[in-house]
């Protein structure tokens, strides 16, 4: 049943499915290859639809003053697949009870920080909180977290609020 030719043909048949998929990883690495074309994405200049008025900036003071812990629990759903809100109880991020107020890279038992952390800053104040939450590659470059952020400046004072009053 099992001749040298059988052997011979099937042992071809792997070695020869494994090179052409061997070659396609390689051929995609070229076509796909950031470092090859530049970054992944581009701009598309568009005309503003409103004039060259600039967007009305914010105050975040006041929009945090006027925050709704509860509607920052909902928003927190978003978090809590990577943060707990328990002491001490770390996950894939750590926890962020008491997390207002506190220095950065200073949770219990945390030790993943990105260094970049501490470069961008020394105390995570609300204002802190918000450039961060806003979209944490830009405020820490090469930071680990992969959240693209809050886009809704309401939502990152609601959260805010939210973390704030977990350790009254």
């Amino acid at each position: 049943m099992f001749d040298t030719m059988t052997i011979t043909k099937v042992a071809a048949g792997l070695f020869g499915a494994w090179l052409v998929l061997l070659l396609g990883k390689f051929a995609s690495e070229v076509v796909y290859h950031n470092e090859v074309h530049g970054d992944a994405g581009y701009v598309v200049e568009v005309a503003s639809a409103g004039g060259d008025e600039p967007a009305e900036e914010v105050d975040f003071s006041a929009v945090l003053a006027s925050a709704d812990a509860s509607a920052g629990a909902k928003v927190f759903r978003k978090c809590g697949a990577c943060h707990k809100v328990e002491k001490g109880e770390n996950a894939v991020g750590p926890y962020l009870y008491g997390v207002v107020g506190r220095p950065v890279d200073s949770a219990d038992g945390f030790t993943a920080y990105s260094g970049n952390l501490e470069q961008a800053a020394d105390v995570w104040t609300p204002e802190n909180l918000n450039a961060f939450l806003t979209k944490p590659s830009a405020f820490a470059p090469g930071t680990t977290m992969g959240f693209a952020g809050l886009g809704k400046i309401e939502d990152r004072a609601n959260v805010i609020a939210y973390l704030d009053s977990l350790d009254d």
